[in-house]
């Protein structure tokens, strides 16, 4: 039985719990899921079981419990050191790591106004000005990152890593609101979708039949 379990919240909504998802499907990490629907009667007091913060995702570890996405990658990267998932290559990692936490910590109008839905398709809609300069800022990494750090491979830093699952939600929100992806973008876009592990993340989303309605409510 797997020592690790992973709690997360809606697979079609949940966009912190795809992060460290993702990462231990890639790596091939094996661990137990346990998902917890938000927004739904009793599932307070089930997170706040599971989670010192009461949000998602946490990782069980033994007694040891992490709680935060980023975090809990970092734990990851140092727990299972042969997966490799920050870059070898020591400029390359310091760059992973600051646009890993940029994506954790900023793009609040990306947030707001894209959130996560897997299922809905919303063709240009959430196009602010804050938003639209997000989405400037994002493919200006992901251009930027390809071009410096990916040579022989199809991710951001080459191999698949943790810059790669913090940005991963942000290709399906893309897919959702129909965001025009050009040259380096799109064929990163691409692999990521390509994903076997993020196929069946987004099977079993759309597969959900809960409705939070905060985040249906532009349709």
């Amino acid at each position: 039985m797997p020592s690790l379990t992973l709690v997360i919240g809606n697979k079609n909504y949940s966009s912190w719990s795809l992060r460290p998802w993702l990462l231990l499907r890639q790596a091939g990490i094996p661990f137990e899921e346990v998902r917890i629907p938000l927004y739904a009667p009793g599932s307070t007091e089930e997170l706040a079981a599971w989670s010192p913060s009461g949000k998602v995702p946490a990782l069980h570890d033994g007694d040891l419990r992490v709680w935060d996405s980023l975090a809990i990658c970092e734990y990851l990267n140092e727990r299972f050191p042969d997966k490799q998932l920050w870059p070898a290559d020591a400029a390359a990692r310091a760059v992973a790591r600051a646009v890993s936490a940029e994506m954790h910590a900023g793009f609040s109008a990306l947030r707001e106004h894209m959130s996560m839905n897997i299922r809905a398709r919303r063709p240009g809609q959430g196009r602010t000005p804050e938003c639209l300069a997000d989405v400037a800022r994002i493919l200006a990494i992901w251009t930027e990152c390809r071009a410096r750090f990916a040579a022989g491979g199809d991710f951001l830093f080459g191999r698949f890593g943790i810059a790669d699952a913090m940005y991963a939600p942000v290709v399906l929100r893309f897919q959702t609101y129909g965001v025009a992806l050009e040259g380096a973008a799109r064929d990163y876009a691409a692999a990521v979708l390509a994903l076997p592990a993020l196929q069946e993340w987004v099977a079993d989303g759309v597969a959900e039949t809960e409705r939070i309605a905060a985040f249906e409510r532009d349709e």
